[in-house]
């Protein structure tokens, strides 16, 4: 894929997203972040989408900050509106809108966890539907793109408890059948795993008890990782032979000779999460 590429990246103010929009920001680039923060301290923890999108313009790309609730299908409809009239035409969308609830982590079962869990499934879920909705026609219109959706090893064992799983597990299944419909348009569809990530969330985990986390240092990944996997697979000649898979991020960037920003190549999970899913070549219209 061209330099000059057309991307949005949902969820981007910090961790996986902010990672994935700096990957995808090279010289030419263009690359949409959206988030709720709009100042440093509006979140406990740091970043904003203004600091991303400033990131990327150091970089060589073009950051462009848009402050968006995924909640509200209105700022989702506007943000590709936008897209549309300053580009008319989308290359990469990455569907990484997120929100993580108090206690997710938390021991026990779910029903001693609060109910609040079920945000997840709005802000997770319910978001990579939505955003690609009004995503695709500009994918489609453009041809040779890419839909990503970030997803985990939840998606197949246990993690973190149903809500959770649920949420990973449906992300890869809707790329599996967006995959069918974009077919059609030369456009392809994953879901990615990604590994444990080195994220101002993760750190400060590590800070706060070295002694629980500190030896899952060494097999974190970080957050550019997944972004420049995107990228190879966007850029890709036979992108379409992975559409409708569910991709561990490690595997296929080590298929793609992808190395971390240091460097290294991440460890697949697999041998102790799971493999993950292969669904049906059946089409039911």
């Amino acid at each position: 894929m061209s330099g000059d590429r057309v991307a949005v990246v949902t969820g981007a103010s910090r961790g996986a997203g902010k990672g994935i929009a700096l990957a995808l920001g090279q010289p030419g680039a263009t690359v949409y972040v959206t988030g709720r923060t709009r100042r440093e301290g509006d979140s406990p923890l740091p970043g904003t989408v203004f600091a991303t999108a400033e990131e990327i313009n150091r970089r060589g790309g073009t950051g462009i900050p848009v402050v968006c609730d995924h909640r509200d299908d209105a700022q989702v409809a506007a943000l590709f509106e936008r897209v549309g009239a300053d580009h008319g035409r989308l290359d990469i969308l990455v569907n990484n809108a997120f929100i993580v609830p108090d206690r997710l982590a938390a021991k026990g079962p779910f029903w001693t966890k609060p109910l609040a869990l079920q945000e997840m499934f709005e802000v997770g879920l319910r978001s990579s539907y939505v955003s690609s909705y009004y995503g695709a026609p500009l994918l489609v219109r453009t041809g040779g793109g890419l839909l990503v959706n970030t997803s985990s090893f939840g998606g197949t064992c246990y993690m973190h408890g149903p809500a959770y799983g649920a949420v990973k597990a449906a992300v890869d299944k809707m790329a599996h059948d967006m995959a069918v419909d974009l077919k059609p348009f030369d456009v392809a569809a994953v879901s990615i795993w990604m590994g444990l990530l080195r994220t101002e969330r993760t750190e400060a985990a590590l800070k706060a008890f070295p002694e629980r986390y500190g030896k899952l240092t060494e097999m974190a990944e970080s957050p550019e990782f997944t972004g420049r996997v995107i990228a190879a697979l966007a850029g890709h000649a036979d992108r379409m032979r992975w559409s409708g898979r569910v991709l561990v991020g490690a595997e296929v960037g080590k298929d793609l000779g992808v190395v971390d920003v240091d460097g290294t190549s991440p460890t697949s999970h697999r041998a102790f999460l799971g493999d993950p899913v292969e669904f049906s070549d059946s089409v039911v219209d």
